[in-house]
């Protein structure tokens, strides 16, 4: 059966991706034109270098614990991508042996614009002075190190299901870090978390696209792939965050509690992402299921109303837990 399962999901993907240029073309840029993380940062090549530093540091002297905290958590995230590009090497129908300019050109591609994000928050965050350098590089040499499981096996419906998802909750999350930033009086802040934002979003599509061709032509296997994730629930690459003699996981539950206490990521943005996802596919309006596939139409059809309710009953954790990362 599972072999049966691998060569149909390997026929759509060689189907999916049998105009893969075209759609690298649509969805990501070309490096020579791409931004690279020293167009936003001090040029320490420059005479006026350490005085950009002191303004740099000194706009970053008022920003909250949490907001530090949840921009650490976000880089770390985004640091993990070899984590991320080892995964979906593995996934069926992405060959970089027999089949290099196929799909592991996308993932190679995806993961090397992606690759910029963690770089510039990284350097950025090294140069504000507010961080323990150390204690981060702890935790995202852990997270590389602890890997992840995702759920998604190495089936490309739920690996583009969640990636679809991922994209734009990241999109969700850099996009309020940008808004905050210039709440808190730092532009130059609001800029960088405004770039890697529309970065993700511009990936978010690409995976959706993904999916949608795979709707047109597997409706059933995708519908119950879907559901199947839905019931797992999406979890964040990032769930296994932890830092130096804390429990794997530990810490992401703080980082999650500082984004919800933000307004940075909350449930309520998990649902939204849902919601726009169901709308995204036609979910509801999709035909010519088998009776698995319809059943699972109707679940996911009703979950973001039952989510909500649970939702509502959900408080969110007042204390502010004391990450090692940040300098006092």
């Amino acid at each position: 059966m599972e072999t049966e399962l691998s060569a149909a999901r390997l026929e759509v993907m060689q189907h999916v991706g049998k105009d893969l240029d075209a759609l690298m073309a649509e969805y990501l840029k070309p490096i020579d034109q791409n931004w690279q993380p020293t167009d936003f940062l001090p040029d320490s090549s420059k005479e006026n270098f350490f005085n950009e530093v002191k303004l740099l540091q000194e706009s970053c002297r008022d920003l909250p614990y949490d907001y530090i905290a949840v921009l650490i958590g976000d880089t770390i995230t985004e640091e993990a991508l070899p984590t991320y590009e080892s995964w979906l090497m593995d996934v069926i129908g992405v060959d970089q042996v027999d089949n290099p300019s196929g799909w592991s050109k996308w993932v190679r591609a995806w993961t090397a614009e992606e690759n910029r994000h963690g770089d510039l928050l990284n350097k950025y965050l090294y140069l504000s002075g507010r961080v323990n350098m150390r204690a981060m590089e702890v935790s995202t040499q852990y997270l590389i190190a602890d890997g992840f499981d995702i759920g998604t096996d190495r089936d490309p419906y739920r690996n583009f299901i969640y990636t679809s998802f991922q994209e734009l909750a990241t999109n969700v999350s850099h996009r309020r870090t940008a808004t905050l930033a210039k709440q808190f009086g730092n532009p130059h802040l609001s800029k960088i978390c405004g770039v890697i934002a529309s970065d993700e979003m511009r990936h978010a599509k690409a995976y959706k696209a993904f999916v949608s061709r795979i709707l047109a032509v597997d409706p059933s296997e995708l519908m119950l792939a879907l559901e199947d994730m839905m019931k797992k629930k999406i979890v964040m690459p990032a769930h296994f965050l932890r830092e130096s003699g804390v429990k794997m996981g530990d810490t992401f539950s703080h980082f999650s509690d500082a984004a919800q206490r933000l307004g940075v990521y909350t449930t309520m943005d998990y649902i939204e992402i849902l919601e726009s996802l169901l709308v995204e596919w036609e979910i509801g309006t999709i035909r010519e299921l088998n009776s698995g596939a319809e059943k699972a139409r109707d679940y996911l059809m009703a979950l973001p109303a039952r989510l909500r309710r649970i939702a509502d009953r959900t408080r969110i954790p007042e204390l502010q837990y004391e990450f090692s990362w940040i300098s006092r």
